[in-house]
């Protein structure tokens, strides 16, 4: 869930990005993985669902080195792009089930959001369709 404000415009990335709608300060925590809001999926059951929402769910959830589920953000974390250079950046803390997104980095009003996928998500490139 994210404890920033944002809105989704258009990205230089890629599609889509998450920009700040306000000054947020480094060390800001910015989102974490909220039971009851965000969702976590096993392959098998994802596999099951129909194709249009397995394509959705490929663009838009990332797979825990944590639990090792696939896991949706419910609000619109999900349109961080990656960057190697971020200004934001996802963690495991051991007594949090997921990852927690802090800025790492001064973030301007209307500056994209940026988090390193690589740092959360397992086999980064990995495509499970």
């Amino acid at each position: 869930m994210l404890f920033v404000k944002t809105k989704v415009l258009p990205s230089k990335i890629q599609g889509l990005g998450l920009f700040a709608d306000e000054f947020i300060q480094k060390g800001t925590i910015i989102w974490k993985f909220t039971p009851g809001f965000d969702l976590k999926f096993t392959k098998r059951t994802i596999l099951k669902l129909p194709e249009p929402v397995q394509v959705y769910l490929a663009n838009y959830s990332w797979l825990s080195k944590k639990s090792g589920k696939y896991c949706f953000c419910s609000d619109d974390a999900r349109y961080f792009n990656h960057s190697q250079n971020p200004n934001c950046l996802s963690a495991y803390l051991e007594d949090k089930e997921e990852v927690i997104t802090t800025a790492v980095k001064n973030i301007r009003k209307g500056e994209e959001m940026t988090d390193d996928y690589g740092a959360f998500e397992k086999d980064f490139k990995e495509n499970w369709r």
